[in-house]
């Protein structure tokens, strides 16, 4: 008689939360985009999230309120190595789920173009509705998610 064997696989232990000052450093080696003195904020605001694996930060994720009523996330970023392995999806469903524990019916996020980010969010059901054209950039996709 054949014997069932399971194989256990350990799972990487991974954790999202809620920036804080200590992750500064991590933070500012992969967002350009924002003054130390607006991020500090932005953490004490809660809007801005970390992703990590085993105790190391792999990613983050960066947002405000478009309109100052919709969600919006302005930066998504994996780490090189870490990047198509499900960390920015997981980042970006603890995002929406918990835009939608806090009442949001709606997030929005853009991406250029000519970045391969609009497939990521395609596949995650976000819809295109709109384009901004900056002078000497690639056109910026809006795209918006219902909950």
């Amino acid at each position: 008689m054949w014997q069932k064997i399971y194989i256990i696989i350990s799972m990487v232990k991974k954790m999202i939360r809620y920036a804080t000052c200590n992750d500064i450093d991590f933070w500012i080696s992969l967002d350009k985009h924002i003054s130390i003195e607006n991020l500090k904020k932005k953490f004490k605001d809660k809007e801005c999230l970390v992703i990590l694996d085993n105790n190391e930060l792999v990613g983050i994720l960066r947002f405000n309120y478009f309109w100052d009523n919709t969600p919006f996330v302005n930066m998504l970023y994996i780490k090189n190595e870490y990047q198509r392995k499900g960390y920015g999806r997981e980042l970006m469903l603890f995002f929406e789920n918990e835009m939608k524990n806090n009442g949001y019916n709606e997030v929005m996020t853009s991406t250029q173009i000519d970045e391969e980010g609009k497939y990521f969010y395609l596949k995650l059901g976000y819809k295109h509705t709109g384009s901004l054209y900056l002078d000497n950039q690639a056109e910026e996709l809006i795209l918006i998610k219902e909950l």
